[in-house]
């Protein structure tokens, strides 16, 4: 069987799926570039780590698509000295992107056996400067609130209230957006108290299950 060569397969995931979709951030490249998206799937979904697709990675769940992990990091408008929320760990990925490019990252997982997997991968490629918290991330995470950024990484019914009231005056929330299948991505600015939304086209996200989201099922 031929050795796989993840190296060569995320240099041409980033060059064709991301760059020349119009992505143009260097330091986003370099991160997606960089970090071994096949360490965050599941072992018998690694031959599709590099596609252009979610790929499922249990309860319900699935890592985003590159291009998708992409336009949303960017939409964020990271300048290397933020405190970053991400609502939705997941595998971790979009958490080691984020941590490549902001001060520090706190990402809430719902579901702990995903939460622990996402740690131990994070603390195994030496993200130092993520914390992993299990909870209803419908709810924010207050702790260490206000947040500079906040991304959402699964579909929501409306703007939480928790997550205005934890982001920072002048910071950007990025979310999908919608119904329960079908979503508008969205840029969310608070500038004085006043919220003001940007739409960024189409897409599909699983949906964010929580208080202040869908219920399960």
């Amino acid at each position: 069987m031929a050795v796989r060569d993840f190296d060569l397969e995320r240099k041409q995931m980033v060059e064709y799926q991301i760059r020349r979709r119009g992505v143009p951030d260097q330091r986003l490249l370099a991160a997606m570039g960089k970090i071994p998206r096949h360490r965050f799937v599941p072992d018998g979904e690694s031959y599709a780590a590099y596609e252009d697709m979610p790929i499922p990675i249990g309860s319900g769940q699935t890592i985003s698509q590159p291009y998708m992990v992409a336009l949303m990091t960017d939409l964020l408008k990271l300048t290397g000295e933020e405190r970053v929320l991400e609502i939705g760990t997941g595998s971790g990925y979009q958490a080691a992107i984020l941590a490549e490019l902001a001060r520090e990252v706190y990402t809430v997982e719902r579901f702990g056996s995903l939460a622990e997997r996402a740690r131990l991968t994070l603390a195994d490629l030496g993200y130092s400067n993520v914390t992993v918290v299990v909870g209803d991330g419908t709810l924010g995470y207050p702790d260490r609130a206000p947040y500079d950024r906040i991304i959402v990484t699964a579909a929501a019914p409306l703007i939480a209230q928790p997550w205005i009231d934890q982001l920072r005056d002048g910071g950007r929330l990025v979310l999908p957006l919608g119904q329960r299948w079908s979503q508008v991505l969205t840029a969310v600015t608070k500038e004085g108290g006043s919220v003001h939304t940007e739409d960024h086209g189409g897409c599909v996200f699983v949906p964010l299950v929580g208080e202040h989201g869908w219920e399960s099922g």
